[in-house]
């Protein structure tokens, strides 16, 4: 027995008494179990252990035989299979259980100390003995033997496993009584009494004076101070929510069966339920005397026949002279049915619906009598093209408006009076015109084919008709060059037939866009991907430069910045800016459309606008972003051209729906401000010819006034 608690103590050292994996039997019901298992319950088994702690007290005389019995099962519970040192650990218990010194003073059997046993996971022993040798480990049993093992055992119950020592251990009675008392959280000797009656060590029989002859003091007659601070503290808390209480639990009430109860599941902390929507209440047509216009004729009833299921009407009315003679619904098996399968398995989400007012979901634009001038009426009709007007250019100074056609002529327009100055064969179709910004050159660039003229339009004084005249006149030994990135394949020519210059490109060439200084214009040629689509071409020097940037795609149009040197390349896809000094690509602007036709770039130089043949229009803020600030949807088909006014905040653009649509743009200085778009008026005059409408579309530079060229031979004037 003094082995056994000598094994006990040592593991409480080791802050592992009783595995908890290994110690079922601390648990009342185990321990009944085992009980009823040897023929005595519980009870009987408790009174039996405190006899037994009675009887075995020294004055019931018989601790000898308790004694003998205990040294007799620790003599069976104490033999260790572990190879070599298992009769030299018999041995040592042996000698422990014979001497009559206190347990603290007997050595445990393995000798490691302090050592953690993960450190011996991977060797064969568990530690070494008091004389040095190993400790080597017990083979281990396979789980189904064990298993079968502790079934048959009867005590298996009082067995734990010592870790430390490898070895199982039966625990006495005594030993359980002591584990089952600890479990109680009563004190562990059964003889300990925690209810002892007081001694009074004082003698009051011959006591003639207190204790203490001192006054009471004050404090015990009036409100402790501390007890108030502590009874705020928790007032406060309590209100700020620091101490929350428990609510009661409400009692459940009467359930209604045919009532919604879709309130008192929201309430349960568990997932909402969500009701199934109810059945539609029958109306006049359920009527057993339903109104006359409510009935079907014949005619309508065989006309149910020939439409779909899903489509034929569920219930026809019937009129009836009496409720007797109502007969039994036919269809109330399959509707019941029908909407028992809807409770089932028709899914059922809940949304949540805001109740807003439509109207303060648009955005609170200014009047557009605020907004004045721009456009409104038709005020002029130029007359005289025989085909389609392809493309339109206005003078710097507003005065001539130069006009080009499908019917191979440029015209000359003036503008207030609509009279045809000059007019010029070319011989094919004219895509573009663009004409010199600069007010004292009066130069006109026409697009034609795989040529560009470059035409003197005879106006101005001498002195500037003199300086015209030098800027072109070339000489023939330079007509074409190929020297350094100069392209061949552009030769610059006189023109004698129309007074004026001839550049021959490899390519068709579709846009013409001149510089704000007049001395540089660049053309494009989308026609191949392949070869340099957009050169640029400088009229003093009569000289063609290729760009030195590679396009990633089919250029479309071409335009100069307002008032830095920077380049803008459109491509079907995006915009790519470059910085013509520093010949290096600044940004890309991703505009998302299926296919760009045109562009045009605010004055201010930070804004442009795209637009695209499935009639959206993108604003791009490149202080921004990449991405388009705003995308317009005005126009169901191609949008043909976009354009800014030079100094009036509107932009315009023209699509072949013969409609032009004016728009508001303002841009503010302060950049946390966003632009201002309002749209203001859809100009309508044109007739459509050949599925196209207007082609092309330009501001007045000083006046609040558009130009449209239509398909249909007109160019119209639009003023305010």
């Amino acid at each position: 027995m003094k082995e056994k608690k000598k094994t006990m103590t040592k593991n409480d050292d080791e802050e592992v008494p009783f595995p908890p994996e290994n110690l079922p039997s601390p648990s009342v019901s185990d321990y009944e179990d085992s009980s009823a298992h040897d023929g005595e319950s519980s009870d009987s088994l408790d009174s039996q252990s405190e006899s037994e702690f009675e009887d075995g007290s020294p004055d019931n005389g018989s601790s000898g035989d308790l004694e003998s019995a205990e040294n007799e099962s620790s003599q069976d519970e104490d033999i260790v299979n572990d190879g070599d040192g298992g009769n030299e650990s018999s041995d040592i218990h042996q000698d422990g259980a014979e001497s009559d010194s206190s347990e603290d003073e007997v050595a445990p059997r393995n000798t490691i100390g302090d050592v953690p046993l993960k450190w011996y996971e991977d060797e064969p022993h568990i530690g070494y003995d008091i004389k040095g040798k190993k400790i080597k480990k017990k083979e281990k049993q396979d789980k189904l033997d064990s298993f079968l093992a502790n079934v048959d055992d009867s005590k298996n119950w009082r067995k734990i496993y010592d870790e430390y020592n490898d070895e199982e251990i039966q625990l006495t009675k005594d030993e359980v009584k002591l584990v089952r008392r600890l479990l109680k959280n009563r004190a562990p000797h059964s003889d300990f009494d925690p209810y002892q009656d007081s001694v009074d060590w004082f003698k009051w029989e011959d006591a003639k004076h207190p204790l203490s002859n001192a006054p009471e003091p004050k404090r015990r007659f009036i409100p402790s101070k501390w007890e108030a601070r502590k009874v705020v503290q928790y007032v406060r808390a309590i209100r700020k929510g620091l101490i929350t209480f428990d609510k009661p639990k409400e009692e459940d009430g009467p359930y209604h069966l045919w009532g919604d109860d879709s309130g008192s599941t929201e309430k349960a902390n568990h997932l909402s339920y969500i009701p199934a929507p109810k059945q539609k209440l029958p109306g006049h047509d359920e009527s057993y005397n339903p109104p006359l216009e409510y009935i079907p004729t014949q005619e309508e009833i065989n006309s149910y026949q020939l439409m779909f299921e899903e489509d034929r009407p569920k219930f026809i009315p019937k009129r009836f002279t009496s409720m007797r003679s109502i007969p039994a619904y036919e269809n109330a098996m399959k509707d019941c049915f029908e909407r028992c399968l809807d409770l089932y398995l028709c899914p059922r989400v809940r949304k949540k619906r805001l109740n807003i007012d439509p109207e303060s979901l648009k955005p609170k634009l200014p009047s557009r009598k605020e907004l004045k001038p721009y456009p409104i009426t038709c005020y002029i009709e130029y007359k005289g093209h025989e085909d389609a007007v392809t493309s339109i250019s206005v003078e710097a100074s507003g005065q001539w408006m130069a006009s080009g056609s499908s019917d191979g002529t440029v015209r000359v327009w003036e503008v207030e009076t609509g009279r045809c100055l000059r007019q010029w064969e070319v011989g094919e179709a004219v895509n573009c015109v663009a004409w010199n910004p600069l007010p004292d050159i009066h130069i006109l660039a026409v697009s034609v084919g795989q040529d560009v003229l470059l035409l003197n339009t005879c106006l101005g004084d001498e002195e500037e008709q003199k300086r015209i005249k030098e800027l072109l006149w070339v000489d023939s030994s330079t007509a074409s060059d190929d020297s350094g990135n100069k392209a061949p394949t552009v030769s610059w020519l006189k023109d004698d037939k129309h007074m004026g210059l001839r550049l021959r490109h490899f390519k068709t060439v579709t846009a013409v866009e001149w510089h704000r200084k007049g001395d540089y214009f660049s053309t494009v040629m989308p026609a191949d991907i392949l070869f340099e689509s957009v050169l640029i071409h400088q009229l003093s020097k009569k000289l063609t430069q290729k760009l030195p940037f590679k396009l990633h795609g089919l250029a479309v149009r071409s335009t100069f910045h307002p008032s830095r040197s920077i380049f803008f390349v459109c491509t079907k896809k995006s915009v790519r800016v470059y910085d013509l000094l520093k010949t290096k690509l600044i940004k890309k602007l991703d505009t998302g459309l299926r296919e760009a036709s045109s562009i045009a770039v605010h004055p201010g130089g930070d804004n442009l606008i795209v637009g695209s043949k499935e009639g959206k229009m993108c604003w791009f803020d490149m202080e921004l972003s990449s991405k388009p600030y705003k995308i317009i949807k005005c126009s169901p088909v191609d949008i043909n051209n976009v354009i800014f006014h030079r100094s009036y905040p509107l932009f315009a653009s023209c699509s072949d729906n013969c409609t032009a649509y004016v728009f508001h743009g303002m841009v503010y200085s302060d950049l946390n401000q966003n632009p201002l778009i309002v749209p203001l008026e859809f100009l309508r005059g044109h007739t459509s010819s050949n599925g196209r409408g207007i082609l092309d579309c330009k501001f007045h530079p000083r006046q609040p006034w558009l130009f449209t060229a239509g398909a249909d031979k007109l160019i119209k004037l639009y003023c305010h």
